[in-house]
């Protein structure tokens, strides 16, 4: 991670700022900008653990950093220790410590055994930018505090990075959801991720969410997700554009809209809108783009030189193929809407479901409006399968939704994200 010093600014300035808070200091607001609150926090961090306490975010402060943001800590068993008293020195809760280390007898602990110790905070923030490297971070984080989730690899963006997906569950009935088709939409990525990381928690303490039963549902759903479809679109829009982007100069000309990446950038690092690349009437997707100013790789809209020609749609549509979904919600972002239509297909109790999300949610059911008519993942697996599948519109104003509206949107969505598997 990059050193951090008074007057930095960017994601990771509102990484730590939000850790710092979660851990007990006082860093000022989660905004980004390292300032003499931030480096004050930072000095009494580094304090605490042992650390020249300079108030420089560096190698030696992002190392302790990484423990807590991974969510959990290795332990080598020392003489008189139990899970119990362990768990109290992370002020962690025994049944967090026991469900991370399935495999460990807590009654015949081993001096010199290493188990995994979870720490008394979430793994998933959602109060910052929500990177690639950061959702990577938290799923992995995510495995080892819930071991029974799956997690697995559906496939690889163009620039390489994995195309994550979470299984939940272990019933017959199926379903899928996924967020971040669109760069400036990535706030459907953390909604993704905090629900995989409650609903892992409600299995584990055999607990309720909005009086659902979780271990009744884990047996009769399988929920698989996969929060990050365009990562590298993501990072560009969050982190800027980079010298070492492999598509640094054509990038430069494709965004000819005198913007900055983080105001524009809908599609992948090819220029191409994933939503916009399934074959699903993708022909006359392509036949639209002359009236919306398309005439080429760019922001947005522009739906590829053929269908599925990107490696995140086609990652998509072969995981749809290996399994029985009966049911698929594409996560974006904004103005509150439920889409269901497809060129008048009307699968069975598609409107019906969709009525009941938005009484739920309170969004709206609508018809899809023409710039969005085609070519998107709701359209193919409606065409394919003729089977309910949506888009839902989260968020209400100007994309890239701003992180504050996080709370309302996940309130509004998580009773659809438990429903889903059984209605």
């Amino acid at each position: 991670m990059e050193v951090l010093t008074l007057g930095s600014r960017g994601a990771a300035v509102k990484l730590i700022q939000s850790l710092l808070i979660r851990i007990g200091y006082n860093p000022g607001p989660v905004d980004g900008i390292f300032g003499p609150v931030t480096r004050e926090a930072v000095r009494e961090f580094k304090l605490d653990n042992g650390l020249e306490p300079d108030g420089v975010a560096g190698p030696a402060a992002w190392s302790r950093f990484e423990r807590f943001l991974r969510g959990y800590d290795t332990y080598t068993i020392r003489p008189g220790d139990t899970f119990y008293n362990i768990s109290g020195r992370y002020y962690t809760t025994l049944n967090a410590v026991m469900t991370a280390n399935p495999g460990v007898d807590p009654g015949n602990l081993r001096v010199g055994q290493v188990i995994n110790v979870p720490y008394g905070i979430d793994v998933v923030f959602t109060d910052i930018d929500y990177t690639y490297e950061i959702m990577d971070r938290d799923i992995r984080g995510l495995k080892v505090r819930y071991p029974f989730i799956e997690v697995g690899i559906a496939g690889r963006s163009v620039l390489g990075k994995n195309l994550y997906y979470i299984k939940l569950g272990n019933g017959p009935s199926e379903v899928f959801y996924n967020g971040a088709h669109h760069a400036l939409e990535w706030i459907t990525a953390p909604l993704l991720m905090k629900f995989i990381e409650n609903y892992a928690r409600g299995y584990a303490r055999n607990s309720g969410i909005q009086g659902y039963n979780i271990r009744d549902l884990w047996n009769r759903g399988s929920i698989y997700i996969m929060p990050m479809v365009n990562p590298d679109g993501v990072n560009l829009v969050l982190e800027g554009l980079k010298r070492d982007n492999p598509y640094y100069d054509r990038l430069l000309a494709w965004n000819d809209t005198g913007l900055p990446f983080s105001q524009v950038w809908n599609a992948n690092i090819r220029g191409v809108d994933l939503n916009r690349n399934y074959p699903a009437s993708w022909e006359e997707a392509k036949a639209q783009e002359p009236s919306l100013g398309v005439d080429g790789p760019g922001p947005t809209r522009y739906g590829g030189p053929s269908p599925l020609s990107e490696p995140e749609t086609q990652a998509v549509v072969n995981f749809t193929r290996q399994h029985n979904f009966k049911l698929v919600i594409a996560y974006h972002t904004q103005g509150r809407v439920i889409y269901w239509l497809y060129k008048g297909i009307r699968p069975p109790r598609a409107l019906e479901i969709a009525n009941i999300f938005s009484e739920i949610t309170g969004y709206a059911v609508s018809g899809v409006p023409y710039e969005a008519a085609y070519a998107g993942y709701k359209d193919w697996f409606v065409e394919q399968y003729r089977r309910p599948g949506y888009t839902f519109e989260v968020g209400i104003g100007r994309n890239p939704i701003p992180i504050s509206q996080f709370d309302t949107i996940y309130r509004e969505n998580e009773e659809v994200l438990l429903l889903a598997p059984i209605v």
